[in-house]
């Protein structure tokens, strides 16, 4: 879950913009919104002119792992940055999911390779494996400037990786697409029975189970309510077990099923192949 967080200094001055966020509101992508400032070590020192954030930074890069290296940072608060958990729920630490202008590490040379990068350590201290509530607290506690490493992958590591997986991996198979007209079974499961439902691909999946008898709208609530087939109400949701030839379910399926990711709209699948379906 992505939480809004806004964090107030005791002048009060570091949200880091008003276009940024709204107060008490989320930022466009629901992300967390963090706004004190990062970093660590010490090298060059950059100062970004006409930047609403007058920040210095300074930079060091330092090798983890063959193929991991820290990224270490010093800037000023306000950060202007929106965290993000790597798994949601979970101590496992938080990575950069975007910048604002405002913010001081927007103002840093390194901008446009911190979007993605996991804090590895705030003011020395390992963060990797603590909640995305832990880091924050470490961030706000901290001085300005704060220290902050990222972890990033070394250089050429990605190119070796890139060639053992080529050696390694088999060539990725054409998906299998069907005709129009190309006859199929969409074979539907309901009350614990199997029912194949012969169809053609390019008819629409709602309409072929309704001519097929399939009950898609058990209770009175459903069969009196339901939209009529426009992708309004979700009462002919069914659940996708298995397909062949099936694309990915629609953005606005994923909107409206969002709980429930193997579920789709019959109203708004044509049938692409064969498949096995769940009706309640």
């Amino acid at each position: 879950m992505m939480v809004c967080v806004q964090m107030l200094a005791a002048a009060a001055a570091l949200v880091t913009s008003a276009d940024a966020f709204a107060l008490n509101g989320l930022p466009a992508n629901g992300g967390r919104i963090v706004n004190p400032g990062w970093a660590a070590a010490a090298a060059s020192t950059t100062r970004h002119g006409g930047s609403r954030s007058d920040a210095t930074t300074t930079t060091t890069t330092m090798a983890l792992s063959s193929t991991t290296e820290l990224l270490s940072l010093e800037l000023e608060k306000p950060l202007g940055m929106i965290l993000e958990e790597i798994e949601e729920g979970e101590p496992m630490g938080v990575k950069i999911e975007e910048l604002s202008e405002a913010g001081s590490a927007y103002a840093s040379e390194h901008r446009d390779r911190l979007v993605g990068l996991k804090v590895a350590r705030v003011m020395g201290e390992d963060v990797t494996a603590v909640s995305f509530d832990d880091v924050m607290e470490k961030i706000i506690d901290a001085p300005s400037p704060v220290s902050i490493d990222l972890e990033v992958e070394a250089e050429g590591s990605e190119a070796e990786e890139g060639e053992e997986s080529a050696e390694e991996e088999p060539a990725e198979e054409e998906p299998v697409s069907f005709d129009l007209g190309t006859p199929v079974t969409i074979t539907v499961i309901q009350d614990g029975q199997e029912t194949p439902v012969q169809a053609k691909v390019g008819d629409n999946l709602r309409k072929t189970l309704l001519e097929n008898k399939i009950e898609l709208y058990k209770g009175l609530k459903k069969k009196l309510g339901n939209c009529g087939g426009v992708g309004q109400c979700t009462y002919c949701a069914i659940d996708f077990v298995e397909g062949e030839g099936w694309l990915e379910r629609s953005e606005y399926e994923d909107g409206r099923l969002g709980k429930f990711p193997t579920a789709r709209l019959a109203c708004m699948n044509n049938i692409m192949g064969p498949a096995t379906i769940r009706v309640q």
